[in-house]
């Protein structure tokens, strides 16, 4: 996310309340989580294991829990709790805000744009021409829908993601101030969710194609004429690309990337970053050719294990 407008580091220390180290009127530009990050933002780190990984990452402060050497060029922010830290910041330049009626009054609807009864439409949210948005749609704050989309019955676009750090106390929500952005050309089937960004944008790619009950993780970005098949779940932080088909129930794990033109087979399960251009089947996916290789085989151990028995009877 970046904020309305620049920012000193000094002030940023004082909404949280934390020592800093750099130069008081050091530019602060907005703020994102570490796949996301551009210069002038800010990333949280909290763990050891991570700081090398915050610390030369593209962003220019670092909100960190153990005082370091800053990188040439950028500051750091020393926080006890920089997970919550993260939280008060975003919390700071985007507040929730509760909707006590269907559809905000400072909505445009274009006049070639159908939007049924029962439709929620958020806070600044922009949709576009020409669309056909049905019964029951929630339409969350900031959400952005281009032209020609198509969204069907029960389908919620820019629910909070599902991210919580555990404590000792319990879990900690990291509260989502990012959106959804639907590109020209999108249908998207009847009781899908899709999550907003934490920090950024969730993006369904132009032309794309979503079945019935598919659910899509925050900030994850869907590349263009993807076509994915119904109860498909991709998880939050992924990438991709440009015409993937995902077959029913298939799904991925969090932060993957996946290739231009890639398959996924049914069931199948994506746990690392694919290549495109290739047939990708089971649990966890592997490409066609060798997993049907294996399914040959596994049709064949009975009557292996049989032989085998005969051979000891002997």
């Amino acid at each position: 996310m970046r904020f309305p407008q620049q920012q000193r580091l000094e002030d940023i220390a004082k909404i949280i309340q934390v020592e800093y180290v750099g130069d008081a009127d050091f530019p602060v530009l907005g703020m994102n989580e570490i796949h996301r990050v551009k210069s002038g933002d800010i990333v949280f780190v909290d763990h050891p294991k991570y700081y090398d990984k915050a610390l030369n990452s593209s962003a220019t402060v670092i909100l960190i829990n153990k005082k370091v050497e800053a990188p040439r060029g950028k500051a750091l922010l020393i926080s006890e709790e920089p997970f919550q830290d993260f939280v008060k910041i975003g919390q700071h330049f985007n507040p929730e805000y509760r909707q006590k009626i269907l559809q905000h009054p400072e909505i445009q609807i274009p006049a070639s744009t159908h939007i049924a009864p029962n439709v929620f439409i958020g806070k600044n949210v922009k949709i576009g021409e020409n669309c056909e948005i049905h019964s029951g749609v929630y339409l969350g704050k900031d959400t952005v829908i281009g032209n020609e989309v198509v969204i069907h019955p029960g389908t919620v676009l820019g629910g909070d993601a599902f991210y919580y750090k555990k404590t000792s106390k319990g879990f900690i929500k990291l509260k989502s101030i990012g959106n959804v952005v639907v590109e020209d050309g999108v249908e998207i089937g009847a009781n899908c969710t899709i999550d907003r960004g934490v920090t950024s944008s969730t993006v369904i790619g132009k032309g794309s194609k979503l079945d019935n009950l598919i659910q899509i993780g925050h900030d994850t970005v869907l590349g263009e004429r993807c076509l994915l098949a119904s109860q498909v779940g991709i998880a939050g932080c992924c990438v991709i690309g440009n015409e993937v088909t995902f077959w029913g129930q298939s799904g991925t794990t969090s932060g993957i990337s996946i290739g231009d033109g890639a398959v996924i087979g049914a069931k199948s399960g994506v746990a690392k970053s694919i290549e495109g251009g290739k047939l990708y089947m089971g649990m966890p996916a592997e490409e066609g050719k060798s997993a049907y290789r294996k399914y040959a085989l596994l049709s064949r151990l009975p009557q292996i294990i049989k032989k085998i028995e005969q051979i000891n009877l002997k």
